[in-house]
């Protein structure tokens, strides 16, 4: 299974047996045992401890059947550094959401102060518990897993996350504990949300607004966020999939380890993204890394909504804004200002994606297409070749949709020239009120 078929949970619907959390102490291999049971690379995984800080779900399938995978940051409250409580409090959540709790136990190191605190919460919360020996790469070592009876919740398995031993045996284990309860995942009509934006402009924190509750730890520090995390939101007949990411930073190519898988997984949530919030500082004003961020929301063929954030603590003039921005930005994308603190615009905000995904999914018709083109022909003439050539749009029509794609047949396509073909993308996105939705054309010679 590729890391598209994981983490698209849109796709296509599909009904799961249940919900799994995998918890633990830090740096017992959980990201490594997600990566094998779901056979991607959708956690990131590094020697450092406690790379993984909120929770992340994914969808697992074995033998057909399908559930929910749910990653958390490793529990340690003494000395988790800054974020250790939060993540604590993440992975309570997560058991308390769970059908079945994975605690995974590092085999080599044998019981640990943390491992015992674990047991002690799991044992209070009364689910379903596997103890997960893991890091016993030979199978000659399956007997040191017996020392984690002492934890009270059962036997142990032993495994390995690294080489997979065990993990098949483990996986009918899983799907046996399972409820089956029915529940359907989110169908392709949903609207997928990608907040984007450099460090510490506020993305965690307008996430949190938007659903109402603490869903992803928020902090001051720049780079809380290391991987991208999806939540459900289900506003009226709408479902949106909303993906807070990494802070993107515009020398992406210096980052190094942890940094760098960080971003890579903000980029691919831009992949997979409709509708992107590209988020502003207003209290600093508009500077060029936002700018950058939004080009990488258009090259990732996602419709842009620019997003003044932190609204409550400037004066920033938002029609300067906008007129700024759409000086700047090729998809011209409309400008909404809002404060994660306040409420302010969050509402207006929803309801700013819905009509973007609208035309992002929307379909011009031929007809109406080539009346536009029509008028073209008669603003502007198209350009001239060497021996006085004229380029003529013949005809078009749109090919595909999220995002729109338009092919318009031409004489000769060699004359169209980039000032012309950026003049023709920008007419319709006028005429069809396209503001920051990306506009591909294709000029293909006419038969």
């Amino acid at each position: 299974m590729s890391d598209e078929a994981v983490t698209a949970e849109a796709d296509a619907p599909r009904e799961l047996a249940g919900t799994v959390a995998i918890v633990g102490f830090p740096n017992v291999g959980k990201s490594t045992l997600i990566n094998r049971l779901t056979e991607s690379r959708a956690a990131v995984v590094h020697e450092t401890p406690g790379v993984t800080r909120d929770r992340k779900e994914l969808l697992c399938e074995w033998n057909g059947i399908w559930f929910r995978l749910i990653d958390t940051g490793g529990v340690d409250e003494v000395e988790g550094g800054p974020f250790g409580q939060k993540i604590a409090d993440q992975a309570r959540a997560a058991i308390d959401e769970a059908d079945l709790v994975l605690f995974v136990v590092d085999a080599r190191a044998g019981i640990t102060p943390g491992d015992e605190e674990l047991a002690t919460i799991l044992r209070a919360a009364k689910r379903p518990v596997i103890v997960l020996a893991n890091k016993i790469d030979d199978p000659r070592r399956d007997p040191e897993a017996a020392v984690f009876h002492r934890l009270g919740l059962g036997d142990p398995w032993p495994i390995s996350g690294l080489h997979g031993h065990g993990t098949g045996d483990l996986l009918d284990e899983i799907v046996q504990r399972l409820p089956g309860t029915g529940e359907i995942t989110i169908g392709a009509d949903a609207i997928r949300v990608a907040i984007l934006g450099r460090p510490n402009v506020g993305k965690s924190s307008l996430l949190n607004r938007i659903v109402g509750r603490e869903r992803v730890i928020v902090s001051e520090i720049p780079g809380t966020t290391r991987d991208a995390i999806d939540t459900v939101l289900q506003r009226g007949d709408t479902t949106f999939v909303l993906v807070d990411t990494a802070g993107l930073r515009r020398k992406r190519k210096q980052r190094q380890g942890i940094e760098y898988y960080s971003e890579l997984r903000a980029l691919q949530a831009a992949d997979r993204a409709d509708v992107a919030l590209v988020l502003f500082d207003a209290s600093e004003g508009i500077v060029e890394q936002d700018l950058a961020v939004a080009d990488i929301a258009r090259k990732a063929g996602c419709s842009t909504l620019a997003v003044l954030s932190k609204w409550d603590a400037t004066e920033l003039d938002i029609v300067e804004a906008q007129g700024h921005l759409a000086r700047r930005l090729r998809q011209r994308p409309p400008v909404i200002a809002v404060s994660a603190k306040t409420g302010r615009g969050i509402e207006r905000l929803l309801d700013k994606v819905e009509q973007l995904f609208a035309k992002h999914n929307g379909r011009i018709t031929t007809g109406e297409l080539n009346r536009a083109l029509d008028e073209l022909k008669e603003a502007r003439p198209g350009p001239q070749g060497d021996r006085g050539r004229r380029l003529k749009l013949m005809y078009g029509t749109q090919v595909e949709t999220r995002p729109p794609r338009f092919r318009i047949f031409v004489n000769a396509p060699s004359l169209v020239t980039r000032d012309y073909g950026y003049w023709v993308e920008n007419e319709l996105r006028k005429r069809f009120e396209l503001e920051g939705v990306p506009v591909s054309i294709d000029f293909v010679k006419s038969e």
